[in-house]
């Protein structure tokens, strides 16, 4: 007997997600200043690199995304208490169309405002890692990789261990969803280096058709 699961937790969703947190991450520290989008560990090292040389205005600079994130997190806890149960709106399609429109908007702001532009793109990370934690019934991260290496490798050892496949069915998602971050990174690598910041407006892409999938079913039977 399958069970039912929300469609939000379907691999397509994962990928498209994973490529759009590799993009996003590779956009911000090429366009917007060395910042990193969804890497908070990163910023967190290297605002603390800053405050032991005695640069305190550049510590702030890493700070700033890392609060935004902070935020964010709250922001879909916020959406999901007062919307999880209203059936003309789903959380997870307003959680993508809030990305949507805030990625809009720092795809227009100029370089000169790369504080304001990282705050709003850390927003929309958080946002997404938040509102889609969950790989047909496993937890993962679409925006990070060092949670989804982890369980991957614990996976693939509890398959060698007890031969069941089961166990080498989430190894292969968990390991498959950081071979697909790694090309959204590449991507993200490639188009900014040609179009710049307005390089963002390429991730909208890759969330319309998730929404598209969210809005196509409420849930879907998962082996």
């Amino acid at each position: 007997m399958n069970k039912q699961r929300h469609i939000a937790e379907n691999f397509k969703v994962g990928a498209l997600l994973s490529i759009v947190g590799g993009y996003l991450d590779t956009y911000t520290y090429i366009s917007r200043g060395g910042v990193f989008a969804n890497a908070q560990t990163g910023n967190i090292v290297l605002m603390g690199l800053r405050l032991t040389d005695g640069e305190f205005r550049e510590a702030v600079r890493y700070l700033i995304p890392i609060l935004s994130f902070i935020f964010g997190v709250m922001a879909i806890e916020l959406i999901k208490s007062r919307f999880n149960d209203d059936p003309k709106v789903h959380w997870h399609q307003l959680t993508l169309v809030i990305e949507m429109a805030v990625l809009t908007f720092v795809g227009f702001i100029p370089e000169g405002n790369n504080d304001v532009a990282n705050v709003l793109v850390s927003l929309t990370c958080a946002m997404q890692v938040e509102g889609f934690r969950r790989l047909n019934g496993n937890a993962y991260a679409t925006t990070m990789c060092t949670g989804n290496l982890r369980s991957g490798s614990e996976s693939l050892y509890n398959y060698l261990r007890t031969k069941e496949k089961a166990e080498m069915h989430r190894s292969a998602q968990y390991f498959g969803i950081i071979g697909i971050f790694i090309i959204g990174a590449a991507l993200g690598a490639v188009v900014t280096r040609v179009l710049g910041t307005r390089a963002v407006f390429l991730c909208l892409a890759g969330q319309l058709i998730t929404l598209l999938i969210l809005k196509s079913n409420d849930s879907e039977p998962v082996d």
